[in-house]
């Protein structure tokens, strides 16, 4: 089910019966035909365990599903909103950037551990995502907020790319993850560039980055 870009902060999406949508709870603009919001006290997929793994995760943001026929306008905050197109792989993106998302797609959470061991912990704290993330897998659309503009950077095979972990917002692929430092004595009596920690991303697949060092 795709959405439908109104302005950069705005975004519609068609309803249809037998479909759902969720979205994090409170970003209805404007709705036309019958639909229905309903919160979602699991925060998502999975029912109640899949809830449980989120908390503990803590990447459960509050959530409303979506249902019946008509088109609903979506914004939140006056975020700039990225939509991105899964064609069958994974979105890593932190709960709280979630503004709406294909009920089709599977919702999960990875341990940032798993890609990088210990510096895909550290890169956790560094750029406050804490040590999990929020994962969503299939064929359908997501978007996503960010502050200011968002480019999307192709990552292929032999071309990593390098980002600053307070810039990045999103990335799908077949990716590999890890923060890299570049602490020398300068930085150490504070002359050095203010670029000590760069996240890079390796593999096929793409990231997004947005116009901005500043967190939700």
């Amino acid at each position: 089910m795709p959405f439908r870009e109104i302005n950069s902060k705005m975004i519609e999406a068609q309803v249809v019966p037998g479909q759902r949508i969720y979205s994090q709870r409170g970003a209805m603009l404007a709705y036309r035909g019958e639909v229905s919001f309903t919160p979602d006290i699991t925060g998502g997929q999975g029912g109640v365990m899949g809830m449980i793994g989120r908390r503990v995760a803590n990447e459960q943001t509050p959530l409303m599903t979506v249902e019946g026929q008509g088109t609903v306008m979506f914004g939140h905050g006056g975020h700039h909103i990225q939509v991105i197109t899964l064609q069958g792989d994974t979105l890593y993106v932190e709960a709280d950037r979630l503004l709406a998302f294909d009920g089709t797609l599977q919702q999960g959470t990875m341990f940032m551990g798993s890609q990088g061991g210990v510096m895909g912990m550290v890169r956790g704290q560094v750029s406050g995502q804490g040590l999990f993330t929020t994962t969503l897998k299939g064929h359908g659309s997501v978007a996503v907020m960010a502050h200011g503009g968002v480019i999307e950077l192709p990552i292929t095979p032999n071309r990593p790319v390098h980002v600053d972990p307070q810039a990045y917002v999103a990335h799908h692929g077949d990716v590999r993850n890890k923060l890299s430092t570049a602490l020398g004595w300068r930085d150490m009596v504070g002359r050095g560039s203010g670029e000590a920690f760069q996240l890079e991303l390796s593999g096929h697949g793409a990231v997004y980055v947005q116009a901005s060092e500043e967190k939700l």
